[in-house]
């Protein structure tokens, strides 16, 4: 099987995308393209091998994570946050439990509102960037969020309910949120060149991330230094593919666990996808997906359990992945057919 993907290079041009664009079906690529810069003051290239951010598409991992710790037994989907939180954030409801804060249910305040206006662009962390290097340094941006809704009463974006699973997770288990999620996710399903790395520290084969089409503004000092719950995870397509063939396989959690955490179970106002459990879902697709933005950082990709079909389109500037997703989705529908 072969596919292209009509109208790519004219988006390109025109978008001035800088990233990478793949469909993987079973074992084989089936398209590859990659274009503008890795690092643009070097004048390195982007690869179909190199690294991007995900930004909030990492709350897949860490819905795994959370889920492997639910499976072993440390944690309940039922247990209120309160019981790991102790007298932290008090603002945030009795409770308020750790579905919930997967489910993007739990009506905790958000340090970063994405039901407000903002533009990511700007310098939107409350915190010093350089000192938040662990979750548990996240708290004094979390504190004093009064709580938006009771806890199950609609769903509503928070980034904050992915930083308190992030602290839960170290707690509990003593460990790095980074090393949790290696340890239960990444490695299981053999991502070898994805992780969590600083920001101003970042290593070779990882792209930079870019604020605007063109010129040199980096993205360090808009982000955290250090990834938490709610994004920070670098990694590249050939892992990405990875990632969903693991997953369907059963070798991150079981497959019941699976279904629980990509499942259809909430709408969400002004999308056409759903939401699971850290999952997008699209209601009349057999497909699933993990997305995100942020300052330097655009990037979605879908898979398709039945055709064994990931598409990805990883970028490295803030907005220049959306005209080429919005391409990849008109397309999947005929690869699929392709695959069937």
């Amino acid at each position: 099987m072969t596919v292209s993907l009509a109208g790519l290079d004219a988006v390109v041009a025109e978008s001035g995308f800088s990233g990478v664009v793949t469909v993987d079906v079973g074992e084989q690529r089936v398209l590859e393209h990659a274009s503008g810069w890795a690092h643009r003051a070097h004048r390195v290239p982007t690869t179909p091998a190199t690294a991007f951010g995900t930004a909030s598409g990492a709350k897949g991992f860490t819905a795994l994570t959370v889920t492997g710790l639910v499976e072993a037994g440390v944690l309940a989907l039922d247990q209120p946050v309160r019981a790991v939180l102790g007298d932290d954030l008090p603002l945030v409801d009795d409770a308020v439990t750790i579905e919930h804060l997967l489910a993007h249910t739990s009506g905790i305040g958000d340090y970063l509102d994405e039901d407000d206006d903002v533009d990511l662009d700007d310098h939107l962390m409350t915190a010093p960037t350089h000192t938040l290097t662990t979750s548990e340094a996240y708290l004094p941006m979390l504190e004093g969020l009064p709580q938006k809704f009771a806890p199950g009463e609609r769903f509503s974006y928070c980034n904050s309910g992915y930083v308190v699973l992030a602290i839960v997770v170290e707690r509990v288990t003593g460990e790095a949120f980074p090393d949790v999620v290696r340890r239960l996710v990444l490695d299981p399903a053999e991502m070898r060149d994805s992780g969590y790395h600083r920001m101003d520290e970042l290593p070779a084969g990882v792209a930079t991330g870019y604020l605007h089409a063109t010129g040199d503004r980096v993205n360090t000092l808009h982000l955290p230094v250090w990834g938490s719950g709610d994004g920070g995870a670098f990694t590249t397509a050939t892992d990405l593919h990875r990632f969903w063939r693991a997953l369907f396989a059963g070798r991150i959690v079981s497959p019941s666990s699976v279904e629980l955490v990509v499942g259809h179970r909430t709408e969400v106002p002004g999308s056409a996808w759903g939401y699971g459990l850290g999952f997008w879902r699209h209601p009349s697709q057999d497909a699933v997906a993990l997305m995100g933005s942020d300052a330097g950082v655009s990037f979605r990709t879908t898979h398709v359990p039945g055709s064994a079909l990931t598409a990805t389109v990883l970028g490295n500037t803030t907005r220049g992945a959306w005209p080429v997703v919005r391409l990849v989705s008109e397309a999947l529908p005929s690869w699929v057919a392709q695959t069937g």
